[in-house]
């Protein structure tokens, strides 16, 4: 059925299925092409408003009408949005994606220091040793999975490092927690497992509060401890921002290492050119977050009562998505949006949203992806996808994209 059709009924269009996760974009045109504003599925079961297009998504992101708290949520939608049960909810789930000003202005200004342009850069040569301690572990020559060898514990190395957290609660730290973002209903034979990981990363939060109230020091876990016993954050707020810290703040950047390298398989001569010239590197990651960013969706927006959005009436209470990805490629924003073009400029993608939900961690990821990528083209000569393109596994996440393997072969490690 096409997009055409689906205007013409009440069905809303599925976002969901294997082929679609391995690459929206064809619908993400068609979509496009029709209007801003479309009426669509999630596997959950939410029927939702989809944003797609540059300048409507721009516009919903930095409208006030749109809030994020889930109290805005009407019942239609919270009785199939699958968030998390209780009490765990109340209790994990009060961070700033889920707040509005003036809540968020407050809440905000207690991590922005920590993720400052100036300190993300006097950071830089620990990251880059954390990157060659892990190149130096992977195999002499291919093949190796690029995901568990390098990527994840890269991010969640250089994320403990700026956030404070010790070696021995990050040694702790199971992945698998990671997993508790992704929607599983009531109903879902998946449920028990998914509840067993929220608790194992509740009851880690609280070691880790714990911990950072034992043993202070000047960095951004002791900050928000120390502002919670100083009455300027509540018990659900300081867990729920550690929550996001912990998870926010180090899947989505080994997600977007994979799409990244995946998008430079595909291009062999863009591959060669980066390698040959590193000086591209930060250029070449921002075409490389708006060719397939790894935020695919925002989380859901609400209107607090029923109102038009680019021409289209949204009931209060109804979830509204921003579609980053489709954003990214529209071609009136974006000259020939399906070329990775590394010489694009200006290049005003939307990858780290807009807005005051602006993320806050943008330079950190920045940093992050340049000294992963220079590594590993540096290191690896002749590095390539080992399988398949048509065989890598793309995550069910609703609203990221990226794969749990990346196997990858190369001649040797320099």
């Amino acid at each position: 059925m096409t997009i055409q059709q689906l205007g013409t009924t009440t069905d809303p269009v599925p976002l969901m299925g294997c082929p679609y996760k391995a690459d929206p974009y064809p619908l993400y045109e068609e979509l496009r092409e029709a209007g801003p504003v479309h009426r669509v599925l999630f596997p959950s079961g939410v029927r939702a408003w989809l944003v797609t297009g540059y300048d409507a998504a721009h516009a919903a992101l930095n409208d006030d009408r749109l809030g994020k708290n889930h109290d805005r949520g009407n019942d239609r939608w919270r009785a199939r949005a699958s968030i998390m049960p209780e009490p765990q909810h109340s209790q994990l789930q009060v961070h700033l994606l889920h707040q509005d000003p003036p809540k968020h202005t407050r809440m905000r200004r207690f991590v922005t220091d920590a993720f400052t342009p100036r300190r993300i850069e006097s950071l830089r040569p620990r990251f880059q040793e954390l990157a060659d301690t892990l190149t130096d572990a992977l195999p002499e020559s291919g093949p190796a999975d690029l995901v568990t060898g390098f990527a994840a514990h890269f991010s969640f190395q250089v994320l403990a490092e700026v956030i404070g957290l010790p070696p021995e609660p990050a040694a702790r730290f199971d992945r698998d927690w990671g997993k508790v973002v992704q929607p599983v209903g009531p109903t879902d034979p998946g449920r028990p497992l998914y509840e067993a990981r929220l608790h194992g990363l509740q009851s880690y939060i609280a070691e880790v509060v714990a911990h950072k109230r034992d043993h202070g020091e000047d960095d951004l876990l002791s900050h928000l401890v120390v502002a919670r016993d100083r009455g300027e954050l509540s018990q659900e707020e300081l867990d729920s921002m550690i929550f996001q810290l912990l998870v926010a703040g180090q899947e989505p950047v080994t997600n977007q290492i994979t799409t990244a390298l995946i998008a430079l398989f595909r291009n062999p001569e863009q591959l060669a050119r980066l390698r040959e010239a590193p000086a591209l590197l930060p250029r070449a990651v921002e075409e490389l977050l708006r060719y397939d960013s790894a935020f695919e969706l925002t989380t859901w927006r609400f209107f607090d009562k029923d109102s038009d959005l680019h021409g289209t009436e949204v009931p209060a209470g109804d979830s509204v998505i921003v579609s980053l990805c489709a954003a990214n490629r529209d071609p009136r924003r974006f000259p020939d949006p399906g070329t990775l073009d590394f010489d694009r400029s200006p290049n005003p993608h939307l990858a780290f949203g807009h807005g005051i939900h602006f993320c806050p961690g943008a330079a950190l990821a920045r940093a992050e992806l340049q000294i992963a990528l220079g590594t590993l083209l540096a290191r690896l000569p002749g590095l390539h996808l080992a399988i398949r393109d048509e065989d890598l596994e793309w995550i069910p996440a609703v609203l990221g994209r990226g794969t749990n393997h990346l196997p990858v072969g190369y001649d040797r490690r320099l």
